[in-house]
């Protein structure tokens, strides 16, 4: 059985500052990869912001920001960080390598490179990025579903309570509201702003119907009494 992932189609970001390097790579890799070319850092940031690559094959010496520059500021993007780097430059010191990889770069390739090499280098980040991309979409729908088995399981001990005292239902989605407006502007207090985040914020929204909960083991003759409560 093949399991190999289909990687034609992806996006490779080429940044250099050398022509003849940027026709070399294209024609080493081949012509089922797309393409999208940079001559500087600061295009190079405005591609990967327009185009979210798969890939991006960074020099490290050109004019303005340099390739270390350039990945530090994308790693510090969330949009873009997860894009993997691979550092393509003449510098040979083991220093170079290291300040590469210190700055998030996936992995570091000393010019003149191996047509060959460079090859299975690529095809290895896109196949790990794919699986990485497919993981996580996983997890996104996984935990969409999760989320919605406990809004209808909250939603339907709520019309429980609901269903015992009639008088619940407006009050109940009365405080949801009061609630998210409260913890809203409790939110811009520097003491909470760390703990109620948006999405904490949105399950204390979806609980607020469990505030009454309890009254679905009150005895009728209480819940439903007349009059004040006797002592007994």
């Amino acid at each position: 059985m093949n399991n190999s992932i289909d990687l034609s189609g992806c996006t490779i970001l080429i940044v250099d500052d050398i022509r003849m390097n940027i026709e070399i790579l294209t024609q080493s890799l081949g012509a089922h990869y797309n393409f999208i070319i940079a001559h500087d850092g600061k295009s190079a940031i405005a591609q990967v912001l327009r185009y979210k690559p798969d890939l991006i094959l960074l020099d490290i010496i050109m004019p303005g920001m340099d390739g270390y520059q350039v990945c530090k500021k994308l790693q510090s993007l969330p949009q873009v960080r997860q894009i993997p780097v691979i550092f393509l430059t003449a510098l040979t010191d083991e220093k170079d390598e290291e300040k590469g990889l210190l700055a998030g770069a996936v992995d570091f390739i000393v010019k003149p490179f191996n047509p060959a090499l460079i090859r299975a280098r690529v095809h290895n980040q896109l196949e790990l990025k794919k699986h990485r991309d497919s993981l996580e979409e996983l997890i996104r729908q996984r935990t969409r579903e999760i989320m919605m088995i406990k809004q209808v399981t909250i939603e339907t001990l709520a019309a429980l309570t609901e269903y015992r005292d009639p008088e619940t239902g407006s009050h109940i989605i009365r405080t949801k509201e009061y609630l998210r407006i409260l913890a809203q502007h409790l939110s811009t207090h520097l003491r909470f702003q760390t703990y109620l985040t948006d999405e904490m914020i949105d399950h204390l929204y979806m609980s607020a119907p469990l505030h009454d909960i309890g009254k679905v083991g009150v005895p009728d003759s209480i819940l439903f009494k007349k009059g004040k409560l006797t002592t007994q």
